[in-house]
């Protein structure tokens, strides 16, 4: 990455878009509308074989576009099998998956091959790879559907940044898995909000509570490199602990409808019942007040602890009222007297996963142009300074956790290097201990 200057909070803290990327009336250039100019096929290459790469591919090829699948690229081979036969079954009798086997990419460098090939590019790794792919993707003039979060570190999302800019300046569309910016009732209750209808926020809470997610157990033969990629959830330079990974929706959500991005943030956190090394290295909870330029604050909570109350919502508090959202369609305004103000309970509203997509590939024919990959690599880098706060113990600002903040990811990559966290002689791995982790570069 090339040596840039050092971003304030105060920079990446301009003109939040009302709606989803903020959709700009812009032609495209021609590096980034062949398919557009004559043959309106628009070539897709999938970079991310798992669960998600395969939804994201359905819902790609579900669109009422010309689009067809040419390319996939995984670390895995039965990870890109897997995903080829689930798609080969779901379009089966359509011209929709056209990949052929020598277009089928293996290994790190995998990526490359693939992206070559397409008009737009698939990018649902995990998390840690994002950077790499992203700025390799905007290199190549290509348009990018990507999942969240876009990195795992402030390195990480240094590079984004810096890729986003040149995303802009070519005019490619960006559209990334943050999928409440398209979902009908956060964009109608964010509607109410800039109408007035609960005055300035002031508060907020926003949660994922939950069990917790998938197991991979570590097989005879593995490398060290190859467990942790299969047991990603669990290793902070793959997934970023699941604050990052997960609850990025609704830190996402209290940035998006505040407007702003915050100042600083501090919180606590820990392992108290996934303490197992299969586990790896992450906390079980974390807790994060952070506060925002207007003096707004927000308290985010996120666990993985089965047999306790879930809850996977946002709550805000304004001067006039207050607001409930949830992923379930449902938005709810209320005054502090308990009247309704505005309700929203969408059974019927669209997918917002499919909707993604929907906006995408009609802006690649319409010639518009969404680009979300600076608001979501600021909500990714919010995250990050949530795990850092908790990590630590200590008082963090967005300007230090973006310009000082550790990298994570491994010098190299090959099924034989070593990852920078590694376990000791009983297979546990270290995990922060508040108060004594140090999370900023001296």
């Amino acid at each position: 990455m090339k040596k840039t200057t050092n971003p304030t909070r105060r920079d990446f803290c301009k003109n939040t878009a009302l709606l989803a990327g903020g959709m700009l009336a812009l032609p495209l250039d021609i590096t980034a509308s062949a398919h557009v100019l004559g043959d309106d096929t628009i070539k897709i290459a999938l970079v991310g074989c798992g669960g998600r790469g395969t939804g994201a591919a359905m819902q790609a090829l579900s669109t009422k576009e010309n689009v067809k699948l040419v390319a996939m690229a995984d670390a895995f081979q039965d990870r890109l099998d897997d995903c080829y036969k689930i798609l080969a079954t779901k379009f089966a009798g359509s011209d929709k998956l056209m990949v052929k086997e020598e277009d089928k990419y293996v290994g790190f460098e995998a990526y490359k091959s693939a992206i070559d090939k397409a008009d737009v590019v698939l990018l649902t790794t995990t998390p840690g790879f994002r950077p790499i792919h992203f700025e390799y993707a905007v290199s190549q003039n290509k348009h990018v559907f990507m999942e969240k979060p876009m990195a795992t570190d402030a390195p990480g999302i240094r590079r984004v940044l810096a890729a986003a800019e040149v995303a802009k300046s070519k005019k490619l569309n960006v559209v990334v898995g943050l999928q409440r910016r398209y979902q009908d009732s956060y964009l109608a209750c964010l509607q109410q909000i800039r109408d007035g209808k609960i005055g300035q926020i002031v508060s907020g809470q926003v949660y994922w509570n939950s069990a917790g997610v998938w197991v991979n157990e570590r097989q005879p033969g593995q490398t060290e490199m190859e467990y942790q990629m299969r047991n990603w959830y669990y290793f902070n330079w793959l997934c970023g602990d699941h604050i990052v990974e997960q609850h990025i929706h609704n830190i996402d959500v209290a940035n998006w409808f505040i407007g702003e991005y915050p100042v600083h943030a501090q919180g606590m956190g820990g392992r108290e019942v996934r303490t197992d090394k299969k586990f790896g290295e992450i906390f079980d909870h974390h807790f994060v007040e952070f506060t925002y330029p207007s003096g707004a604050v927000i308290a985010s909570q996120c666990r993985h602890q089965p047999g306790c109350v879930d809850n996977v919502s946002e709550s805000f508090q304004g001067t006039g009222g207050k607001i409930y959202t949830d992923s379930q369609n449902k938005g709810i305004i209320s005054g502090y007297d308990g009247k309704i103000l505005y309700e929203h309970m969408g059974e019927n509203d669209p997918n917002p996963y499919q909707t993604e997509h929907d906006v995408l590939f009609a802006n690649i024919r319409e010639g518009k142009v969404t680009n979300d990959a600076e608001h979501a690599a600021k909500t990714t880098m919010t995250a990050i300074l949530g795990r850092m706060a908790t990590y630590s113990g200590q008082l963090i600002s967005f300007d230090d956790a973006l310009n000082r903040g550790k990298s994570l990811m491994p010098e190299t990559y090959s099924w034989d290097a070593m990852p920078r966290v590694v376990p000791d002689a009983d297979g546990h791995y270290p995990v922060a201990v508040p108060g004594v982790t140090q999370v900023l570069e001296t």
